[in-house]
């Protein structure tokens, strides 16, 4: 894949053209013996000298909220199979449900980036640091801590985080509803 992606590359291009003046050289008789150096040269300096290529940081909304469920789905499915307080995975999967209800409408999600960040913060950060953190301790530490009761309320700060993110995202939603009753009962 690799390979074929630095053929068709504006550096590899360059490089050609620079190894096609050096053969026309050696066809003119002024390379001389050392033709091969000649070609050699200015195929890297023509792949030297080409710009860079273009990196692309915007991508697709769909593939981005699909890599996010794929995260989200996962982190669910692994809590369902883990030794964890009996509350957790329900909480994980109430916060998966609110989040998938974001990433179902990823064209919307792109266009408010603070929706978009929080959701990407939740599932990248947040949710899966909570839940291996607590793995991460020894039952017997765990269970002499408390810390399932310590996971159980970072599960709530991050269900009424993901909560106030849904709320701001379906607020637009929620007011065009609004404005449609009222102008379907000034209708009447």
């Amino acid at each position: 894949m690799a390979i074929s992606r630095y053929l068709a590359s504006w550096k590899n291009l360059a490089g050609c053209t620079g190894g096609l003046i050096g053969l026309g050289l050696h066809f003119a008789g002024v390379a001389g013996s050392y033709w091969v150096v000649v070609v050699v040269g200015l195929y890297g300096v023509g792949a030297l000298l080409a710009p860079p290529e273009r990196i692309t940081l915007v991508t697709d909304p769909e593939e981005e909220a699909g890599a996010l469920k794929s995260e989200l789905d996962a982190l669910v499915r692994k809590v369902h199979g883990l030794k964890v307080p009996d509350e957790v995975a329900p909480k994980v999967a109430e916060i998966a449900e609110v989040l998938h209800g974001l990433l179902d409408r990823p064209r919307e999600l792109r266009a408010d980036p603070d929706a978009l960040h929080a959701v990407t913060r939740l599932v990248g950060t947040d949710l899966p640091l909570s839940v291996q953190t607590y793995l991460n301790l020894p039952w017997w530490y765990a269970a002499a801590r408390g810390s399932g009761a310590e996971l159980v309320r970072q599960l709530d700060l991050l269900h009424a985080d993901a909560i106030r993110t849904a709320e701001r995202f379906h607020a637009a939603d929620a007011q065009r509803q609004a404005d449609h009753t009222r102008y379907l009962e000034d209708r009447e």
